[in-house]
């Protein structure tokens, strides 16, 4: 959805909430390199509001990748899972950092992190070089 949409003192609130991280792979945006994106948890086009409850901070990489979609197909039984839901969840009882890696740990973050792409390679470097750098914390 284009951000023109969304009131800003509404788009303020979700970044200064989410500490100018993405809720979904946690990378900072000073260290993105486009600016991060108020995402729709559930889409408009699935009934879902412009509202703090339904928002999200997401880097574009993210966003990209999760677009209208709200669920996945868990591979190993055909069952649709629902994404991570940065309002309702929270993130380390979905995910762990594995040195670079983002794991999922029960259905919804491994459903998230194979949706989202999490572990690309090109992910994978920039999160091993902020680690390194001491700039990529999961807190």
């Amino acid at each position: 959805m284009a951000n023109h949409s969304i009131p800003n003192k509404l788009r303020l609130l979700v970044i200064n909430r989410a500490k100018e991280r993405c809720e979904y792979c946690l990378i900072h945006q000073k260290y993105s390199i486009y600016s991060h994106e108020i995402d729709h948890i559930i889409p408009m086009k699935h009934g879902g509001k412009t509202s703090q409850e339904n928002l999200a901070l997401s880097c574009l990489a993210c966003n990209r990748h999760k677009g209208s979609d709200f669920a996945t197909i868990d591979l190993t039984n055909n069952e649709i899972v629902p994404l991570f839901n940065p309002r309702q969840q929270k993130w380390s009882e979905h995910f762990k950092l594995n040195n670079a890696e983002i794991k999922g740990l029960t259905k919804i973050g491994k459903g998230t992190v194979r949706l989202l792409q999490f572990n690309t390679e090109n992910r994978l470097i920039e999160r091993q070089l902020l680690i390194r750098k001491n700039l990529f914390d999961v807190d």
